[in-house]
């Protein structure tokens, strides 16, 4: 039977990273972030700064974009020489994202993770989003930038992650059909997002 992962795709700011964190100890579950940089790293031997500057980021390349696509299959996918490093890492991370969900229930933030493990029945999948205003007010209080740097930095990013997440899955990122749940964290901060999907997630099993 497949293991329960509760996958977390966000817009930039909506608190994602710390919506996983806090479910990760109010459910006792891991949560993989920034982690999987690190088991790529250790997988691959390449330098862990080349990895993060290709993390969640598409190359155009049909002869691999084609390529990549049987990974969902279950067809492993030699990671040759010419293949562009954004192709290399989200092979590598799909891989590792669906041995993570074969070992243990866990939670796992961004890189596609919904649509790796659209087979996996027990899969829940979240997207987090927030009016942009205020994603770009806590961006810029966490970063110590000024809210419209926040602002065009929500924006770029966001186009970023749609590009990937349509590289890679040939689908619209944060349409509503492709999520069991949606939160808007506009006027919640992480601890009630983390309650909803805690709720939600208890209501079903």
């Amino acid at each position: 039977m497949s293991n329960m992962v509760i996958t977390i795709a966000r817009e930039y700011g909506a608190s994602g990273r710390f919506t996983g964190e806090i479910l990760s100890e109010k459910m006792g579950l891991p949560c993989y972030d920034r982690e999987l940089i690190t088991m790529a790293v250790d997988k691959s031997g390449f330098n862990e700064d080349v990895i993060e500057s290709y993390d969640e980021k598409a190359q155009s390349s049909l002869l691999y974009t084609l390529a990549v696509g049987s990974v969902d299959y279950g067809t492993p996918v030699p990671l040759s020489f010419h293949m562009p490093m954004s192709d290399k890492l989200y092979i590598m991370q799909s891989n590792i994202i669906k041995e993570l969900a074969e070992k243990s229930p866990c939670i796992i933030v961004g890189r596609c993770a919904d649509h790796v493990l659209h087979d996996n029945e027990k899969r829940i999948a979240v997207f987090l989003k927030a009016d942009l205003q205020v994603r770009a007010q806590r961006v810029a209080d966490r970063h110590n930038i000024s809210v419209s740097e926040a602002q065009d930095l929500c924006v770029k990013t966001d186009r970023r992650r749609a590009s990937y997440y349509s590289h890679y899955t040939g689908q619209k990122w944060g349409r509503a059909e492709l999520y069991d749940l949606m939160i808007d964290t506009t006027r919640i901060d992480a601890h009630g997002a983390a309650d909803v999907i805690a709720q939600y997630v208890n209501s079903i099993k």
